[in-house]
């Protein structure tokens, strides 16, 4: 019988500015990524980046930038173009996995113009633009449902802003809520594996597929791992193991003997996802996500 020798997969995401953009609790994302990581033998480690710290893309696997109060977003946006943004793009060009949130979200597009004050230069990673309209409009605020990939998302939004996409692929179709702009049933927006979006809650407890998605397109991107169409049975944790005759877990993944992501008991997590759907009315979409995943 092969005998293994387990040497855990790791990754490294960068969390950018947590302790400027940190208002909505989206650190609840970071816990969720670590934990379903913890869970299959994968380490992740965490690194802040913040306010002056340079960003070299070689030195991450997946990046997080969070969202916060508008006087806090200026200092943010001057240090993201100057020090961060080469980083910040090669990585993206390079496929590396983002997820931008609120005001990370407004800073990857090309500019932020707040309802006082000059504009918010962006990065210009999305095809998008955002304008604050004023106190005398309303503020986007409530629970949102989406349309993502055949399947639902769901969350918080507390926005002011408006974002307005030009040739940007939005996240997804709101289902209920304001999404982007309150108008055109957008929300969020994606290029390459960079992901932008006004979804709180946090997002990813909420939301273990969206969480899982991120986790495999880091592991793709690092180990060359695809993800297995008819996950089978692998008792252990995912992880680098070398075997008698020499075959290696990743080497069996790419070959898909193994599955990318073994699954995990999530009915808290999709009961609360249902739980958001039926709050907003989407009744026969909280049923489906109950039957699915509970089957």
């Amino acid at each position: 019988m092969a005998q293994y020798r387990i040497q855990p997969l790791t990754l490294t995401l960068g969390h950018l500015y947590p302790d400027q953009l940190n208002l909505y609790g989206d650190r609840g994302n970071i816990l969720t990524l670590r934990r379903r990581c913890q869970l299959r033998g994968i380490e992740l480690r965490v690194v802040g980046l913040g306010v002056g710290d340079a960003l070299a893309p070689d030195e991450y696997d997946m990046l997080f930038i969070g969202g916060g109060q508008d006087k806090e977003q200026a200092p943010v946006a001057q240090d993201l173009y100057e020090m961060k943004g080469i980083g910040l793009w090669a990585a993206i060009e390079d496929d590396m996995p983002v997820l931008a949130v609120c005001g990370g979200f407004q800073l990857l597009a090309h500019y932020y113009r707040p309802a006082e004050g000059p504009d918010m230069r962006g990065l210009g990673v999305f095809d998008a633009w955002t304008e604050h309209k004023g106190a005398q409009v309303a503020r986007c605020i409530g629970d949102i449902a989406l349309r993502w990939n055949e399947q639902t998302l769901v969350g918080f939004e507390n926005h002011g802003g408006r974002t307005y996409l030009g040739t940007a692929r939005p996240l997804g179709k709101v289902l209920k809520g304001y999404g982007n702009n309150a108008e055109d049933q957008t929300e969020g927006a994606i290029y390459r594996n960079a992901y932008g979006t006004y979804l709180h809650g946090s997002l990813l407890p909420k939301n273990p597929h969206f969480a899982d998605h991120l986790i495999e397109l880091a592991l793709q991107r690092k180990y060359g791992l695809q993800a297995d169409e008819e996950p089978q049975v692998f008792n252990g944790d995912h992880a680098s193991v070398a075997s008698e005759n020499g075959s290696t877990v990743l080497e069996l993944q790419k070959t898909n003997v193994l599955p990318l992501l073994t699954p995990l008991e999530d009915s808290l997590e999709w009961e609360a996802h249902a739980s958001i759907l039926e709050r907003l009315g989407l009744y026969s979409e909280a049923a489906a996500v109950l039957r699915t995943h509970k089957r």
